[in-house]
């Protein structure tokens, strides 16, 4: 089974993961597979808070922010956590060389390879595109490439599921 989930900040979404992955997996191999490369002390604290709510549930941690087909042969046959799609894109979109806006498709051609590995692949993702604001060109060619790469996994995984305040919204597929 592979799931989208989608949803505002702190909305729930990794948690209703955590939830999902321990379901699917029915006491087989979890990887929770992390993507945020900290840049300072907030994101060091987030994850941190992350790895405590995790505490206990049975994850291995893979922390694996780019070139994410080198780590692909780590996850085959386990229930995968991948948390976030959102990271994922800002680490490979962006670096001291630049912007490379081919990132996008080599993402998500990158996250549909890894997903048919798995056992089971639930994908969290930000919805960081459905404001009304405008931002500077490259924000915005972010937020498109995100809104793609969402579209992408969306139209070929089993489930999409949207949270809100904690609330779940099926879009697609059914609620495990």
């Amino acid at each position: 089974m592979r799931i989208l989930l989608l949803g505002g900040s702190k909305s729930g979404k990794s948690h209703l993961a955590q939830t999902l992955c321990r379901k699917l997996a029915k006491g087989g191999p979890m990887i929770y597979w992390a993507t945020m490369e900290p840049v300072d002390d907030e994101d060091r604290e987030r994850i941190r808070r992350h790895v405590a709510d995790r505490a206990g549930w049975g994850f291995t941690t893979l922390e694996q922010g780019r070139d994410l087909r080198h780590a692909a042969d780590a996850v085959k046959g386990a229930t995968v956590l991948f948390d976030s799609v959102t990271a994922a894109l800002g680490n490979e979109m962006f670096s001291a060389d630049g912007i490379d806006f081919r990132a996008v498709a080599r993402l998500s051609g990158d996250l549909a390879y890894i997903s048919r590995r798995c056992r089971h692949f639930v994908c969290v993702c930000d919805e960081i595109w459905r404001d009304g604001c405008s931002f500077d060109e490259t924000t915005e060619a972010y937020r498109r490439g995100l809104a793609e790469i969402c579209r992408a996994l969306a139209a070929e995984f089993d489930a999409v599921y949207e949270v809100t305040a904690g609330l779940v919204h099926v879009w697609k597929g059914e609620r495990i």
